[in-house]
């Protein structure tokens, strides 16, 4: 009976029946999307005005220094000493092998260069999908490889001609230090962080004391102590690389960041996860490896990411005991006879491959958020 009666009212065009609604009509022309993100009212619209204006009185002019006037070849400043000329890249071109490599032997560019593209052949994989090897590829890259790059770049074994660390620099150096810094601090911050967040008071406390004083020391204080005072717990004699001790100090300073970061994201998952982990009868190192740890570092990620960003950046600071990195090797180019008064095309370098790389792995970072988002974003 009653669907007899659904049917008259269908067929009578009952008032009762929710109306039809029609879908929005979406548009992707430029000037709705003008409309929407730049020009939605008053105050965007003379903001927008605004940037145009600035853009249209400074775009121009660095774009005639930095490409359609710059000077690209030459051996001395001569070449860009032009009237009306442009930014000096002849510098940049001229310099270039020493800006990568440091002091390190022409002869021997290939062991570098073989060093990053091996890693580069590495961890493309790890980029795959449906690579399924990629645990014991990673296993390899952390454990074997920072071995077989020390022989490639140090020599002293198979018949490679040894090359002092004294030697390296540009932005060899820099990769060094940072990839060196970053693989060490991330597993001994997250040693930290479990340690002060653990329930035994010594070790809670020895971590906390640790983490307290890396992070209210300056990074070029670590840097000084670390080749100044690091000697002197070695047996008289020892010789004790430098970079070595930087990469010591760098990666103690580091790990106390990392810790925190760490931290923050433990403090962040529900004490329900905790509660569940109990419940089924795990005991403390599984809980952790199972199910918290892997939820906080998720969490954590963008904030990682800033501390090895921060980390790459200050590695500049190692200048201060002998070692020349990229921006110290441009510094040191700039003083050149035959180069003076071109210190910013140096600096812009710089600035420019600094960018790149940082840039990078923020995008990275953004990319594998994505990829392990699970909902918990807001």
């Amino acid at each position: 009976m009653s669907i007899k009666n659904n049917k008259n009212r269908l067929e009578k065009g009952s008032n009762n029946l929710p109306k039809t609604l029609v879908p929005p009509v979406k548009s992707i022309s430029i000037f709705n999307w003008l409309h929407k993100n730049l020009f939605s009212n008053y105050f965007d619209t003379l903001i927008t005005l605004i940037i145009l204006f600035l853009l249209y009185q400074f775009l121009p002019p660095l774009t005639n220094w930095l490409f359609i006037d710059a000077i690209w070849s030459g051996d001395n400043r001569n070449a860009c000493d032009k009237e009306g000329a442009g930014a000096c890249w002849a510098f940049i071109n001229y310099r270039f092998p020493q800006f990568m490599y440091g002091f390190y032997p022409e002869n021997l560019y290939w062991r570098p260069n073989l060093t990053g593209l091996l890693l580069v052949v590495l961890t493309v994989p790890l980029f795959i999908d449906r690579f399924r090897y990629k645990y014991y590829l990673s296993g390899f890259i952390l454990l074997a490889y920072p071995y077989i790059a020390y022989v490639l770049l140090h020599g002293g074994s198979y018949g490679l001609e040894v090359v002092e660390t004294a030697k390296w620099g540009g932005l060899m150096l820099t990769l060094v230090l940072a990839a060196v810094g970053m693989l060490a601090a991330l597993p001994f911050g997250i040693i930290l962080a479990l340690g002060r967040q653990s329930e035994m008071p010594v070790v809670k406390s020895v971590c906390i004391v640790f983490i307290e004083f890396w992070r209210g020391v300056p990074l070029i204080t670590v840097l000084f102590m670390s080749s100044v005072m690091l000697p002197l717990f070695f047996p008289e004699g020892t010789d004790f690389d430098k970079l070595l001790r930087a990469m010591i100090g760098i990666s103690l300073f580091q790990s106390a960041y990392i810790a925190e970061v760490v931290r923050g994201g433990l403090q962040a998952i529900p004490s329900g996860q905790y509660e569940a982990a109990k419940a089924l009868g795990l005991n403390y190192w599984k809980t952790m490896g199972l199910i918290i740890l892997p939820q906080a570092l998720k969490t954590v990620i963008p904030g990682i990411v800033n501390t090895f960003i921060a980390l790459f950046k200050d590695t500049t600071l190692v200048l201060i005991i002998g070692l020349f990195d990229l921006l110290s090797i441009i510094q040191q180019a700039n003083s050149d006879s035959n180069w003076l008064g071109f210190d910013t095309e140096g600096y812009v370098f710089a600035a420019a491959v600094f960018w790149l790389f940082c840039f990078a792995m923020s995008r990275y970072s953004i990319a594998l958020e994505n990829k392990l988002n699970t909902g918990y974003k807001k």
